[in-house]
């Protein structure tokens, strides 16, 4: 059986090495979707997960030259290809190259040095320079002007609409395993996993959600439930359910041990006033958090 080749506006999932072609030949690792790969070339990030993506082919959202190469690649075939900067992020423009005082930076509680990524009047940049109370920011994108090489995979293309919906919501905030989704007649009712109700991403992710549905995907109507449920307190089991020989009434007087911190070497208990020691008792007489 072929292999089932990309079109525009397909979404597919990929996973990818991307590095950028330095002029004395040499290429530096930006972005792998591999932890192997991150941790040979020292870039390996604890916070980062590394998994396959997935991204829509054909509506602009990549590179142009990665985007080219995806067009027409079979599912499961790897590609290797050289981005030129004009297909890539780019020419870097030197009005994207501001000055800013220093203490614009302070009043925000910013120290700002070398490196620094920072966010300002809705833009991001990395702070270049610091002297003399003047801070230089570059606001260009950090690949703007270079040649990049990717070496890239499809792994899968999404063909339902359920795929198609869950590629969506993965692409525009992630967990899509999460949410519950029911799709009828055009309307598409998706429940909210619990972390959404208390995550302010998820708050700035909807909009993009909702808008991306409407043009990716054939739903008409869009509906999210969150739901709420009151837990009922959980009801403790009497000690008297298990069959135990009676005990003393100065160990029915001691409170039962609680289970969330009961520990397999817990200290005991010294024994109440006028009980015998623990050494007078015999074996079928143990209180009850020495059994």
């Amino acid at each position: 059986m072929a292999s089932e080749a990309i079109e525009k506006g397909d979404i597919v999932w990929i996973e990818y090495d991307a590095w950028t072609v330095n002029p004395n030949g040499t290429q530096t690792l930006f972005d792998t979707t591999h932890d192997e790969v991150a941790k040979k070339e020292g870039k390996f990030d604890e916070k980062k997960v590394y998994l396959e993506i997935p991204v829509v082919v054909g509506r602009g959202r990549l590179f142009e030259g990665l985007e080219a190469a995806l067009v027409g690649l079979n599912i499961g075939d790897t590609k290797e290809v050289v981005i030129p900067a004009e297909k890539g992020a780019g020419a870097r423009d030197p009005r994207l190259i501001e000055l800013r005082t220093e203490r614009e930076f302070l009043r925000q509680e910013i120290n700002p040095e070398v490196g620094l990524e920072v966010h300002l009047g809705g833009k991001h940049g990395i702070v270049t320079a610091v002297s003399a109370g003047r801070v230089r920011v570059d606001f260009n994108n950090p690949l703007a002007g270079k040649t990049l090489k990717y070496a890239v995979r499809a792994t899968r293309k999404a063909k339902t609409p359920d795929e198609r919906v869950r590629a969506i919501i993965d692409m525009d905030y992630g967990l899509a395993e999460q949410f519950k989704i029911h799709l009828k007649s055009g309307a598409a009712e998706i429940q909210l996993p619990d972390v959404c109700k208390t995550d302010e991403k998820w708050f700035v992710s909807k909009f993009r959600v909702v808008a991306d549905l409407r043009e990716l995907s054939d739903v008409k109507s869009i509906r999210f439930i969150e739901e709420y449920e009151k837990k009922e307190p959980k009801t403790e089991t009497k000690a008297e359910a298990t069959p135990v020989e009676e005990t003393k009434p100065e160990q029915k007087a001691r409170p039962a041990p609680k289970k969330a911190t009961r520990r397999a070497t817990a200290t005991k208990s010294k024994p109440a006033t006028g009980a015998p020691s623990e050494e007078e008792l015999p074996p079928t007489e143990k209180a009850p958090e020495e059994l």
